[in-house]
């Protein structure tokens, strides 16, 4: 994609049963029918590289390893080479053409990306505890010092936890004007650092030195200005401005959560069935009784996306409004009558989000034959 012009990818928004994509997916040794299937898939897929250890471009937030935020990622803060820098530049391109196409990124990044993304200033409290609770909790020791002692105490803790294994008869353990960034490099916090000790006079620079040091992490400004430059060559970035940070991550990721009501308005019964079905009854109890993240597999299994529209047009539009897709969900029967209903299996069409539904004759076997869908044939590509 890096030798297709711009101009190409910027389709017209996605609508309807049809929508034209910005460009078609061919899986080799695959035989795929139709195009929404295969390019719901291709996005899924390379969301899946850009949190994986194969690149470097996101980072999982610190927070995340003591279980605040857990899964969340921030773009890795560090200098970039030309390489990475068209890597991020595809980042955008990615984030304009999954709102031109309105499929939900299953991206998980913090809101910090999202307001330096939109251009809002961070929270230096705020965002500062969503990333990195450890180093918030550390700034904050340091800025509710009441005296001398409870400094030396503090820093003496400190510093011993990196001098445990050296002679006590050493030099008198104490805190440096230097501290580890986001990716682990010890870094000075001003000039000659590592020669300037934490006292009494200097504790409150030291932690707002700290405090800025992450706050430019988090901003991130070249990465950034490499996102939005991907970004404005698909979508117009003057846009940016009629969006909140939040409102821009909804639009581009969706909710990591499927709303159950929602779908079910939002589905058309086929051939002859009807919503009062007895095996469409089951089908709807046995959705209820999954958790989000059988949910999650079950809506990947039925269209390949992991994440879905939290809101469509004919919401509030009229009956001839034309729906985001891939919604509707359709239910149609199966293919053929070959075999009794409950030595059937669910099939898919992805790209039509169709589920061909057996009449199974009970909720226990409904369950059975949706978890085995979701869990052994994640990867259709039947549609």
């Amino acid at each position: 994609l890096a030798s297709v012009p711009s101009s190409q990818l910027c389709v017209k928004l996605a609508s309807g049963g049809d929508p034209t994509y910005a460009f078609n997916i061919r899986f080799t040794g695959e035989e795929v029918h139709g195009t929404s299937g295969s390019f719901r898939h291709f996005l899924w897929q390379v969301c899946k590289e850009l949190q994986s250890s194969s690149l470097s471009l996101l980072l999982l937030c610190p927070s995340s390893a003591v279980n605040k935020n857990k899964g969340k990622y921030i773009l890795t803060p560090s200098p970039i080479t030309y390489g990475e820098e068209q890597l991020l530049h595809f980042l955008g391109q990615l984030l304009g053409i999954a709102i031109r196409a309105d499929v939900p990124l299953p991206l998980d990044l913090l809101p910090s990306f999202w307001k330096t993304l939109v251009g809002e200033p961070l929270d230096p409290d705020q965002d500062l505890q969503e990333a990195d609770i450890l180093t918030y909790n550390y700034v904050k020791k340091f800025e509710s010092i009441n005296d001398e002692s409870e400094l030396e105490a503090l820093c003496a803790e400190i510093a011993s936890q990196h001098l445990a294994t050296e002679s006590p008869e050493g030099p008198k353990p104490c805190c440096r004007f230097t501290y580890l960034t986001m990716t682990g490099e010890e870094v000075e916090l001003c000039s000659r650092g590592r020669h300037i000790p934490v006292a009494w006079e200097n504790k409150d620079i030291y932690a707002a030195a700290i405090r800025s040091l992450r706050l430019r992490e988090l901003q991130n400004m070249e990465c950034v200005t490499a996102v939005r430059a991907g970004l404005g060559s698909i979508i117009p970035l003057q846009l940016l401005t009629t969006l909140s940070p939040l409102e821009m991550e909804l639009r581009t990721c969706g909710l990591p959560y499927i709303n159950l009501e929602f779908l079910k308005a939002h589905t058309m019964y086929q051939v002859g069935l009807m919503e009062t079905d007895q095996h469409i009854e089951l089908f709807w109890g046995a959705l209820e009784m999954f958790t989000q993240e059988e949910l999650c597999k079950f809506i990947k299994f039925a269209c390949n996306q992991e994440r879905i529209p939290f809101t469509c047009p004919c919401k509030d539009g009229g009956p001839d409004t034309a729906h985001v897709p891939p919604y509707p969900m359709k239910i149609a029967p199966p293919d053929g009558t070959a075999g009794p209903p409950d030595s059937r299996y669910i099939r898919v069409e992805t790209c039509m989000f169709m589920i061909k539904l057996p009449q199974y004759s009970s909720l226990e076997t409904m369950l059975e034959k949706l978890r085995c869908a979701i869990h052994y044939r994640e990867d259709p590509l039947s549609g």
